[in-house]
């Protein structure tokens, strides 16, 4: 595997034989908070600390935000600190196997421009290939970091999607599942439906039948037949909560397709304004359906 961004169990089991990696898991399940940490406690690879998708990657809810929105800088740089990160060290994140959580963790290194990598297959990959794991909590030693600012231009806002809505000009791709997506189902928010002029692409689809990123050639394949003429650098990643949407964006940047933004608060903030509008179904479908 040759991308800079995505790494095998063997790869990484290479590369903790140096100390110039740090290793993170991210398994966190939303209908059970604590599992992850449990999972986590009992048996994972040599080194691993844990990020809890919301405490350590996410900032607490209020009324106006969506369900995970992103921590301040300094409660980041304090998460980095105490996993023992610091300086150019390459972080890899994983969690159970589809990188669903821990694709969260990559993007938000990549907004501080900081160096980051997935495990391909994440935890199951791992055990897969019969290497070594270790159970409770590993000794980490590290200093606070001192990160850049943000990269601003890798977000986007409510108001700027509101702004050009149905025009095509700069599409939202929303990672949820299609019942979610079209409003047939919604289990965790309070309104069920998708920004309207969104297009679906389920962040599972990036995936082989094994968990696996699916070749980049695929991947470039599908995502431009999805987009047609339009500029990677106008589109923009939603879903639930800003977390699966960071699948795709990672899925467009192994595919050679950077640039793409993502819209933070996604779904679950956007219908916290009953002023905007909501839709239902799906592009193309007939009236009343």
């Amino acid at each position: 595997m040759s991308s800079e961004i995505l790494v095998s169990a063997a790869e990484l089991h290479d590369l903790l034989t140096g100390q110039s990696t740090v290793v993170v898991d991210c398994r966190f399940d939303l209908v059970d908070p604590h599992k992850g940490r449990e999972n986590w406690l009992t048996a994972h690879i040599p080194g691993a600390v844990y990020a809890n998708l919301e405490e350590d990657l996410s900032a607490p809810i209020q009324p106006h935000t969506g369900r995970h929105p992103l921590p301040e800088t300094d409660v980041f740089a304090n998460f980095l600190a105490s996993a023992g990160w610091a300086g150019e060290k390459l972080l890899v994140a994983y969690d159970d196997g589809s990188n669903a959580i821990s694709s969260r963790l990559w993007w938000m290194m990549k907004y501080y421009g900081k160096p980051a990598a997935l495990l391909d297959g994440g935890f199951g990959a791992w055990l897969k290939a019969g290497y070594p794991v270790e159970s409770g909590i590993p000794v980490v030693t590290g200093s606070v970091p001192e990160l850049p600012e943000p990269d601003l231009n890798m977000i986007v806002s409510a108001d700027s999607i509101r702004e050009q809505l149905n025009s095509g000009k700069e599409p939202v791709l929303d990672a949820r599942a299609p019942e979610r997506f079209s409003g047939e189902v919604e289990p965790l928010d309070a309104r069920a439906g998708h920004i309207p002029g969104a297009l679906n692409r389920p962040f599972t689809e990036n995936l082989d039948v094994n968990g696996h990123f699916r070749p980049a050639q695929e991947l470039k394949s599908e995502f431009e037949a999805l987009l047609g003429s339009v500029s990677t650098k106008k589109v923009i990643h939603s879903c639930g909560s800003g977390v699966t949407a960071c699948h795709n964006l990672f899925a467009m940047e192994l595919a050679g397709l950077g640039g793409s933004r993502l819209y933070p608060g996604s779904w679950s903030h956007w219908i916290r304004d009953p002023d905007r509008p909501i839709a239902t179904g799906f592009p193309g479908d007939p009236p009343g359906l």
